[in-house]
């Protein structure tokens, strides 16, 4: 039901409006970055931590990661980095940017459109609240590093990149990456290869058939004990290495094993 809610808001036929803030991850990017209005303030903290918890980035992330500028999606997918405020609107995940004392507002104007209401009188109140000197880009100075790194072909040829690269920005993200799952890491990044190239739908569908299948394994339900139950943050990962997570082993998580999830009903 969750998936189908997230493919339904990309394809309402009156406008949708996402107001994001605070801290917006899981169900809440789910519901938020399908579609066509997504309205980030100061206050709003995006993340994607699932690689922490021996899960992947669901929600439709196969989709609209892949979609933002340069290998910014695979770095976010992976790390789990947070953007937070105007980051998120640069980062090309929220479409405006506005002060979150003007949400009260920003919702008073938007019901008193009169019907129908197009997206251009959205768009256009939107655009009214607009911050005048948004912030700059607080990954701007990291993007070429960004970029070089997480192009890499494999989770492997990264982390040798950010082991050459030795700077202590790229020895944190090495460090960082090597605190996930494994399984999730090549996961990730499999599943995001894939998503760059299918639809909305397709992903979701895919992804569901990647929940089906990592509920069945070990690294979901530690990653959930070590970072929300007992908190110890050591997590035990099954297999421990990348070295032992096989690609038979990440195509399994794409076989058709229980029924696709439906969402043709809603189109």
């Amino acid at each position: 039901e969750e998936y189908q809610l997230d493919y339904l808001t990309s394809i309402l036929k009156i406008p949708y409006v996402a107001l994001i803030s605070g801290i917006v991850m899981g169900g809440g990017v789910g519901i938020s970055v399908h579609g066509p209005f997504r309205v980030a303030t100061e206050t709003t903290l995006f993340a994607m931590p699932e690689t922490a918890i021996g899960l992947f980035p669901d929600v439709g992330g196969s989709y609209f990661l892949p979609r933002l500028k340069g290998h910014l999606g695979l770095f976010l997918a992976l790390t789990g980095h947070r953007l937070k405020g105007a980051d998120v609107y640069h980062a090309g995940i929220a479409t405006h940017y506005v002060h979150s004392s003007s949400l009260p507002q920003i919702e008073e104007a938007l019901t008193d459109l009169p019907a129908p209401v197009s997206n251009e009188a959205v768009d256009k109140v939107l655009k009214s609240f607009q911050v005048g000197n948004i912030p700059e880009f607080g990954l701007k100075e990291r993007m070429f590093a960004i970029n070089m790194v997480f192009s890499g072909e494999s989770v492997d040829a990264i982390l040798t990149t950010l082991e050459k690269e030795g700077s202590p920005w790229s020895l944190d993200m090495r460090k960082t990456l090597l605190s996930m799952s494994p399984t999730s890491l090549k996961l990730t990044f499999e599943q995001l290869r894939r998503g760059a190239s299918m639809s909305l739908k397709e992903c979701l569908i895919m992804e569901a058939r990647m929940g089906n299948r990592i509920m069945q394994e070990h690294d979901f339900y530690e990653g959930v004990r070590a970072t929300l139950i007992d908190k110890d943050k050591s997590p035990k990962w099954k297999p421990p290495h990348l070295s032992m997570v096989s690609d038979e082993q990440i195509d399994k998580y794409f076989l058709e094993e229980f029924p696709d999830l439906d969402l043709d009903h809603l189109d």
